[in-house]
């Protein structure tokens, strides 16, 4: 168990120096992880709310940040290319998210245009409008990235590997918070990038 706690903390440090060094990043992220904890909420009261707040909101922000505000030249703080944090990745790398995010775009086309098609990945109940579709969908499409995740870490490294990073994407919100609920004020006191002072002390 002490392994497994390392090994998820060694991945928390790492996704944290090589991946939030941009104030608005992680202020996106602040908002990501409130709005998946009202998700986690909702699935014990409505899984389709759920399922699209954690989508329209969470992930949107989430990756908003990723793509847009991260810087994607080298990294003075760890001394690393971006190509080189991108092929390391632990989790789903630009490339990855790119597909994810593709799949997660077309459900609800198919949900509207042609939802016969996704009638086998919902539960009946669940069938009766695009948004309900879509929403379930969502929330399956979720949990089949991290499964696939948790097994492809498991095939190139191990199965603590991957199971330490499944309980990080899950516990994520709420360390993501702890992490980034001052970024706001750093951000509004013009300061772009996170000097990461604590990095380079480390």
């Amino acid at each position: 168990m002490q392994d497994f706690f390392e090994t998820l903390r060694t991945q928390r440090w790492d996704d944290h120096r090589y991946y939030h060094h941009s104030r608005i990043n992680q202020s996106l992220h602040l908002i990501s992880a409130i709005s998946f904890l009202v998700s986690y909420a909702y699935l014990f009261i409505d899984p389709v709310i759920a399922g699209l707040v954690a989508w329209l909101v969470s992930m949107t922000t989430r990756q908003i940040g990723h793509f847009f505000f991260e810087p994607k030249g080298f990294d003075e703080v760890n001394q690393a290319t971006h190509e080189y944090k991108e092929e390391i990745k632990v989790g789903y790398n630009l490339q990855r998210k790119i597909v994810l995010l593709t799949i997660c775009g077309l459900i609800p086309v198919v949900a509207y245009f042609m939802p016969q098609y996704l009638t086998w990945a919902v539960p009946e109940a669940y069938e009766d409008t695009p948004i309900r579709m879509t929403g379930m969908a969502w929330l399956f499409l979720g949990l089949a990235g991290l499964v696939f995740r948790v097994l492809q870490l498991w095939v190139k490294e191990n199965l603590q590997a991957g199971l330490a990073w499944g309980f990080k994407i899950m516990t994520d919100p709420f360390h993501d918070i702890k992490l980034y609920y001052k970024s706001p004020v750093y951000l509004l006191r013009g300061e772009l990038i996170d000097p990461m002072g604590h990095i380079k002390s480390h």
